[in-house]
């Protein structure tokens, strides 16, 4: 059987989740519909016997939280990818595909986003090993997720005509508006583009210096030069070379080897506070509660708090969140007023607080 080395990519900000998420603790190090973090669940769902032990790409910054938190749940990284900062997946992808080479030339890499949930791992295990066999011949294979309502934050995946659950991709479509949206959703060929990926390092390397050189070239160049210390490639000025690009529009839309495959998993990327609302557990009155909070009279509402009481009354559909001497008041299903409130801080100079 062939082994697959997961790459976490864990450069992530999640502003949407602000204040909860910061530069210095982006979303991806808290617990976010469970009792461990994301980035902790992430790693777990990507062990057994078809796995290796994973790479991740972050910031260098967060070295110290990926080591702790991966160590708490009993997860050793072959290696740990240091970016100076984020160039997008386009070089976190090529990079740890050059990485993920050099320990197992023919093996098979699984690129993750580190801040996501799945509800229904034995189904991604599934997938995973319904997207093997074309992966192996030489495919790029992307999961397409199963809608589950007509969303218009995410791209869609349209796969060409035919049976079974891998498929060739017709075409990839950016964020529709919401009456495209449900077209899409009573359409089968259509799914939600997770940015999840599986391929071999090499045949998707050498896409890559085929559709986007530039990056190819870059990525190399950086791997060639990083500083090397036990488990940690810290990538230098090579790396700002790259291009930041997303893997998606640099090589996969421009590639004729992509299949998408089916994965009906309970997916979430937790991307704002209606998104975290809806997939956590809830009271009689559709409140939910983190930390010391009252909701007497409320309904439909989120409260999150690291230390003072947060009392809801007699409101509906707001997140009040309270964290490390922030306060956030805003509309539970509003994430545009989250994006606002981030540039009226960055406008007041208050970068501290971001």
């Amino acid at each position: 059987m062939t082994l697959i080395t997961p790459v976490l990519m864990s450069g992530g900000a999640g502003t949407r989740l602000w204040p909860l998420s910061r530069k210095a603790r982006p979303k991806q190090f808290h617990a976010l519909g469970g009792a461990r973090t994301l980035i902790q669940e992430t790693a777990l769902r990507v062990t057994g016997p078809m796995f290796g032990p994973p790479l991740v790409v972050c910031n260098a910054a967060h070295a110290g939280l990926v080591r702790e938190q991966l160590a708490a749940v009993g997860v050793t990284p072959r290696a740990l990818i240091l970016e100076p900062e984020g160039r997008n997946t386009g070089p976190a992808s090529a990079i740890a595909a050059t990485v993920a080479a050099e320990a197992d030339p023919d093996g098979l890499v699984l690129l993750l986003h580190a801040d996501n949930l799945v509800a229904d791992v034995a189904a991604l295990h599934r997938s995973i090993a319904a997207g093997t066999a074309a992966a192996e011949a030489g495919s790029l294979v992307i999961f397409g997720i199963t809608p589950t309502g007509p969303e218009t934050g995410y791209g869609y995946i349209r796969a060409a005509s035919g049976e079974g659950p891998v498929r060739k991709v017709a075409a990839f479509v950016e964020k529709p508006d919401l009456a495209t949206a449900r077209t899409y959703v009573a359409d089968p060929a259509y799914s939600w583009n997770a940015g999840m990926f599986l391929f071999r390092p090499a045949v998707f390397l050498a896409e890559a210096a085929r559709t986007a050189p530039d990056l190819a070239a870059a990525a190399l160049a950086a791997v060639a030069e990083a500083q090397r210390e036990g488990d940690a490639v810290r990538l230098g000025a090579a790396f700002l070379r790259c291009p930041p690009v997303a893997i998606d529009t640099s090589v996969f839309e421009r590639t004729d080897k992509a299949v998408v495959v089916a994965a009906d998993i309970g997916w979430s990327d937790v991307g704002n506070y209606d998104a975290l609302w809806a997939g956590a557990e809830k009271t009689g009155d559709g409140n939910v509660v983190q930390g010391p909070a009252l909701a007497p009279g409320a309904a439909g509402c989120l409260a999150i708090s690291d230390g003072p009481l947060v009392v809801l009354a007699g409101v509906e559909n707001l997140a009040v969140v309270v964290e490390n001497g922030v306060v956030l008041v805003t509309r539970r299903d509003a994430p545009g007023a989250v994006r606002d409130a981030v540039e009226a801080v960055r406008a007041a100079g208050r970068e501290d607080l971001l």
